[in-house]
């Protein structure tokens, strides 16, 4: 009896590796998580994974155990353990020294330069210019970031904010995706140092608000992933926070990174592009990133506020994460809303024809 126990878990492991050599997207043969997976104050998450297999996640400005950062930043090795690092912006840019909000971060790996840049909104000191996009580099993901002297870009009230880069896996090529305030998102191809536009491009529209039926007046939060032919964007509408939170995350797609991108709505002719919405323990999950991890499973992390605090007039958003699969060519997270039950994933749980 004891030969055949070897002999099949022998087997076992011989499969799962052949399983895993043929397809780089399957998920691990037993992941185990339950949300939230820090339950503090973590708006606007972006995490992303190092060189070395170790999560960084970023949050808006907030504090954990007394201290207050500008920029949040916490570590893990799981992705679903986390430490509060601190402030990853340790001093405030001149340009907008006088802001009380560092908001919507995002990271990512220069590897020509071999540094990390964050970009965040601020509100510029100059009243006329409204909230612009900041950057600052550090050498570790922890950092502390240093200020590059001026925005990237500054605009009318709200709507430069939510900024996220990407690399094109296809080009190489960098671009910046940004908006809000119940205008477009917008995408403007960047620089090869990630420090400014390229010269000679142009902002585009990414996606116009107020198409769908339901959360789509202001959109915001932009995310965009490449996978099997497609440029996927993810956003977020249509109110973040307070006693009238209202939120949920939405999907379009294109061919390119800088559009067309057609809603999921357009393409099935409905009336709503939602792929992730609340639900009776989790209100207005929203503003959400996608990361990759070591075995090619992708996660979305993001916020939402626990319905629990929510009647109770607490309005924290804690971060959330939960697997993103693909069926029919379109991703798909928890069957549409956050879990709230220990989740365990495994091979056999998962359909991938995609």
């Amino acid at each position: 009896m004891k030969l055949i126990y070897i002999l099949f878990f022998a087997a076992l492991n011989f499969f799962y590796k052949n399983v895993r050599a043929q397809d780089s997207s399957r998920v691990e043969l037993n992941i185990e998580w339950q949300n939230p997976v820090w339950d503090h104050n973590f708006p606007d998450p972006t995490v992303i994974m190092t060189p070395d297999s170790t999560f960084y996640a970023y949050g808006t400005n907030g504090g954990f155990d007394g201290k207050h950062a500008h920029i949040q930043v916490a570590k893990s090795k799981d992705g679903v353990h986390w430490n509060w690092l601190g402030d990853a912006l340790h001093d405030k840019p001149k340009w907008a020294s006088h802001s009380p909000y560092f908001w919507a971060p995002d990271v990512i790996y220069d590897k020509r330069n071999k540094r990390y840049v964050l970009y965040y909104a601020a509100k510029s000191n100059v009243d006329t210019l409204g909230m612009g996009i900041g950057m600052a580099v550090s050498s570790t993901p922890k950092g502390p970031f240093h200020n590059i002297d001026t925005p990237l870009i500054c605009g009318k009230k709200f709507e430069v904010l939510d900024p996220m880069a990407f690399e094109d896996p296809r080009t190489g090529k960098h671009y910046m995706y940004w908006g809000s305030d119940f205008k477009p998102i917008m995408v403007q191809q960047l620089s090869s140092n990630w420090l400014s536009f390229a010269k000679g491009s142009k902002a585009k529209v990414a996606l116009y608000p107020d198409i769908d039926h339901d959360y789509d007046k202001l959109i915001e939060g932009a995310w965009v992933i490449y996978h099997k032919g497609y440029y996927f964007l993810f956003y977020s509408g249509d109110n973040c926070c307070g006693v009238k939170a209202h939120y949920a995350v939405m999907v379009a797609r294109s061919k390119y990174p800088e559009g067309p991108f057609i809603r999921y709505s357009k393409v099935h002719s409905t009336m709503s592009s939602v792929i992730l919405q609340a639900n009776e323990h989790w209100i207005a999950p929203g503003h959400n990133c996608a990361v990759k991890d070591e075995y090619g499973n992708w996660w979305m992390y993001y916020h939402a506020i626990p319905d629990s605090s929510f009647r109770k007039g607490d309005y924290s958003r804690v971060l959330l994460r939960d697997l993103i699969i693909f069926k029919n060519g379109w991703p798909v997270v928890n069957n549409g809303s956050p879990s709230w039950k220990k989740q365990v994933t495994n091979l056999n749980s998962i359909d991938f024809s995609e």
